[in-house]
């Protein structure tokens, strides 16, 4: 598209911020490791969805929603699953289409956008033992007690991406050292499945019998090469994927395909990591965040704004205030919005101010800041209609603004009074001020006050929102 800025990326592989150039800006290329559906995403996970959807937009702004091609997978092999199965008795399918849809709705509701392709590994079994074959074929795989696995002597790049020695690999104990492998780093492409486990049969030539799995580095490689054939020009995931998860893609990929010099992707993205007010979020300390449970309370804008409030690569503090403050900022958006209820907003595109950050790596805190002072400048503005409209496509690149104000004043309720309760009470409000029973129509007031609802009397009615 004409006119637009030049969007800069920082490439992970290289270790600089990039001008991105795709090979075919009629075919712009993104694929995510998506989620591993066995339980509810947390919100770490959800910040990586947030943060490749907000790349997403951006993509289909300045090169058309036609020429951008997203692809984000599910896994839905693997051994969390497989434990989570026999946890609960359940069957594995069960369990990774009930997670799988949680995962839609809940990313749908922060304003996630649906990818284009969305590839499970178990629809793509052929595809990875292919990779596997041609691994063999060519001297990068040897087989093992049942085991095929990736030599990782035979690819002399391996490293490039999360910069560190094999030496370091080793020491970093995230790598499984077993009787069966060459080196203590190489990993394993396919294993084997015991008893009532899922697995598939081996092709003859691998050199070892019964069923098996695949391992789940291998799994993207496969969906990558099916989804796109060839080289990519994005890949994205969180930062803790750098090592060994993509790291080993490259290997893989680079050495079954005909790559060339790409290592799998042209432009390597991560995501910086979450915590939890001072310390990091896991299962052994109990403070796993769920955004499954934060939509209860919640609206999925709110969530959106708190991610996107620090840069994409940054680290970012998840706490309560930060939650409590994004729903504050939005309120004022959505109250200019409700005051400009009777202007028609004109069609515009995304105003330079707010895509010249997001162009620069993302930036989203600088593109938030350009949006607040859109928001302020509507008074001033001559025409508003247009800047009404200017508002609204900013909003809409972040992925806000998407509702109603009224709608959006009402919130949700929780624990307290449903919206038919609200709006019954107030109707028996009008009722007691007209009868002159102004006791009653004071503690009708005072009782939805105590439950959080606010209400703004004026000459065209009554208005009223949680909060």
């Amino acid at each position: 598209m004409t006119n637009q800025p030049s969007l800069f990326l920082h490439n992970s592989f290289s270790g600089h911020k990039e001008k991105f150039t795709p090979q075919n800006a009629d075919r712009v290329t993104l694929y995510v490791c998506g989620p591993t559906v066995y339980s509810y995403a947390h919100i770490g996970n959800a910040r990586a969805a947030v943060a490749f959807d907000q790349l997403y937009r951006v993509l289909r702004t300045l090169y058309g929603e036609a020429h951008v091609l997203y692809a984000r997978n599910f896994t839905d092999i693997d051994d969390k699953i497989i434990a989570a199965a026999k946890q609960s008795g359940e069957d594995i399918s069960a369990i990774t289409d009930r997670f799988t849809k949680i995962y839609r709705q809940d990313m749908g509701a922060l304003g996630v956008l649906t990818p284009d392709i969305e590839p499970a590994a178990t629809d793509h079994i052929p595809q990875m033992q292919d990779v596997i074959s041609r691994l063999l074929a060519k001297g990068h795989a040897y087989a093992g007690e049942g085991h095929i696995l990736f030599d990782i002597s035979t690819y002399d790049a391996y490293g490039r991406l999360s910069k560190i020695s094999q030496d370091e690999m080793i020491a970093g104990a995230r790598v499984e050292i077993a009787p069966y492998k060459k080196n203590a780093a190489d990993f394993v492409l396919w294993k084997p499945s015991q008893g009532d486990e899922p697995g598939w049969e081996a092709p003859k030539d691998w050199g070892i019998q019964g069923r098996g799995r695949p391992g789940w580095h291998l799994e993207c490689s496969a969906m990558i090469e099916a989804a796109f054939d060839g080289a990519i020009d994005i890949h994205g995931g969180g930062q803790d994927l750098r090592f060994p998860h993509h790291e080993n893609e490259i290997a893989q990929s680079c050495c079954a395909g005909d790559l060339g010099d790409v290592p799998l992707a042209r432009y390597w993205l991560h995501n910086g990591f979450l915590t939890m007010g001072d310390g990091k979020m896991s299962k052994s300390l109990g403070n796993i965040v769920l955004p499954h449970d934060l939509l209860q309370e919640w609206d999925g804008e709110v969530i959106r704004w708190a991610l996107l409030s620090a840069q994409y690569r940054q680290p970012l503090v998840w706490t309560q205030s930060l939650l409590q403050q994004s729903k504050k900022q939005l309120d004022r958006f959505y109250r200019v919005l409700q005051d400009l209820s009777d202007v028609a907003a004109a069609d515009m595109p995304t105003p330079p101010a707010i895509l010249a950050p997001l162009c620069d790596d993302l930036n989203s805190p600088e593109a938030m800041a350009a949006m607040h002072a859109l928001r302020d400048g509507l008074a001033r503005a001559t025409d508003r209609a247009v800047a009404k409209g200017e508002l609204l496509a900013a909003g809409a690149i972040l992925g806000v603004l998407q509702q109603n104000p009224e709608q959006w004043f009402r919130g949700k309720a929780s624990g307290g009074f449903e919206d038919a309760e609200i709006e019954a009470l107030l109707a028996e409000r009008i009722t007691a001020k007209a009868d002159k029973n102004y006791a009653r129509a004071d503690e009708i007031r005072d009782l939805l006050a105590a439950q959080g609802i606010t209400i703004e009397d004026s000459k065209t009615g009554t208005k009223w929102r949680r909060g």
